[in-house]
């Protein structure tokens, strides 16, 4: 994992992208720091839409239709969900300068979020980044029960639908292994995305 920090507390769009484009990721230390530092994982997680898992359960709740699901309604909410304090979780790595340039990243049509309703609430949703045919899932948070798994549940049926061929993770945690995350190495996942981000897909039709 590579870590060196970006200068100045502001990251560039065009410099995300291509950060994106080659593999590598930015992080802060917390909430409150200002800067932030580029991560290049010797393994990376991604979810294999074509072997995505959906539990018994959780397919009664999307069957269930508890939530309303809307996308890119809200998303500067979204982050901000993401970035809040949570019981087991203190901190954050979503500062003020990776919501800034991810919020322009939206305002240009890289960024989406899928967003859980309930009573014209937010109770859970979920952000990445597009590019090519590839999505770079960066966080997601509930709270309500099950809110943001169905949100995920969601995003794999519109990446499928639209032509997106990876669905990148950046770690594999217990929660996500039960969807079919797995870890794959550098030099693979590395050619995984020259053939993801080399074709087109878009998130919305």
């Amino acid at each position: 994992m590579t870590r060196p920090y970006a200068p100045g507390y502001r990251i560039p769009p065009d410099l995300l992208l291509k950060a994106y484009a080659s593999g590598v990721f930015p992080m802060a230390e917390s909430a409150d720091d200002p800067e932030i530092f580029w991560v290049r994982p010797e393994s990376r997680g991604i979810i294999p839409l074509d072997t995505f898992h959906v539990s018994r359960s959780l397919a009664k709740v999307v069957r269930q239709n508890r939530f309303e699901i809307r996308f890119d309604f809200d998303f500067d909410a979204v982050v901000a969900g993401c970035a809040e304090s949570r019981e087991g979780r203190d901190s954050t790595w979503i500062n003020a300068p990776i919501r800034e340039s991810y919020s322009e990243l939206f305002r240009r049509g890289h960024c989406h979020s899928v967003e859980a309703w309930q009573e014209d609430a937010l109770v859970g949703g979920l952000y990445g980044v597009s590019l090519g045919r590839a999505f770079f899932g960066e966080s997601m948070f509930s709270r309500q029960r099950d809110a943001s798994k169905v949100c995920l549940v969601h995003l794999v049926e519109r990446l499928k639908s639209r032509g997106f061929v990876l669905l990148d993770t950046q770690f594999t945690t217990e929660h996500l292994k039960t969807f079919g995350a797995i870890d794959v190495p550098r030099i693979k996942y590395e050619r995984l995305l020259a053939e993801a981000v080399q074709g087109d897909a878009s998130f919305f039709p």
